[in-house]
């Protein structure tokens, strides 16, 4: 599903991505662990086109990523941001129509019924078809990171990227997050890459662990098979660092 081939990346004289390579399987769930500052957030946005890589290949679904076929690649994946990245001030139902933009051309910007329905379904599947038209500043942190997931998952992707969705939530709330998108996971057969920087919760939905460090990759494997000195070799003396969070309830 997912091929990366000798990635790189740098800003300036910063080099963030270091020759990486693996390959993700069709309907794997991998949790990407990493301190800040590890090319989490660097390398789920070179995966999906928002970042150039330095040097390097990427290909999704047997479609290689560049220039000319990022609309092809865009269509087929989903994307769910760091903290809660919707728009307060519109419904649920309008920002989840947002994800239907991704396969249309781009001086396309109507919605026809098809779209409408499209929607609905993702907003019932992330549990929130009572709030369909509701505006989104009257939802919780929670509910509103469930809208940033419908909105992913309206064009129906092949892959789901999530950069530390629950950073700005509660344990709670949190691990709520996460369990639905485990079941997108098994229930669609969706890919999922998902960053994430509480261990305990990566090895219990994940099926594969990639750690990053200084990015290049510490550790891939089994997320049963996570042990002590691996959790050393990714984080060194820096696995209790506090990440920074905004909580909201």
């Amino acid at each position: 599903m997912i091929e990366v081939d000798h990635l790189s990346k740098s800003f300036g004289p910063l080099t963030v991505l270091d020759r990486l390579s693996f390959r993700v399987g069709r309907g794997e769930f991998v949790a990407v662990l990493g301190p800040s500052g590890a090319g989490k957030s660097t390398l789920l946005r070179c995966l999906n086109g928002l970042v150039r890589p330095s040097s390097g290949s990427i290909v999704v679904d047997g479609i290689g990523l560049d220039r000319r076929h990022l609309a092809a690649v865009r269509k087929r994946v989903g994307f769910v941001f760091q903290g809660v990245n919707v728009h307060g001030n519109r419904t649920v139902l309008q920002n989840v129509l947002i994800g239907r933009l991704a396969g249309k051309a781009p001086w396309n910007v109507f919605f026809s019924e098809e779209d409408r329905r499209v929607a609905r379904a993702a907003i019932e599947r992330v549990g929130l078809g009572a709030k369909v038209h509701d505006r989104v500043s009257t939802l919780s942190g929670g509910q509103r990171q469930r809208v940033g997931i419908a909105r992913a998952l309206a064009h129906d992707p092949a892959v789901l990227l999530a950069d530390e969705p629950t950073s700005s939530l509660d344990p709670v709330t949190g691990r709520e997050i996460l369990d639905l998108l485990r079941e997108i996971n098994r229930d669609r057969g969706t890919t999922v890459l998902c960053n994430l920087h509480d261990v305990g919760q990566a090895g219990r939905v994940a099926d594969r662990i990639l750690g990053l460090r200084v990015g290049a990759i510490a550790f891939d494997g089994p997320a049963d098979r996570l042990a002590p000195d691996d959790l050393a070799r990714i984080y060194g003396d820096r696995l209790h660092d506090p990440e920074p969070a905004e909580v909201s309830p």
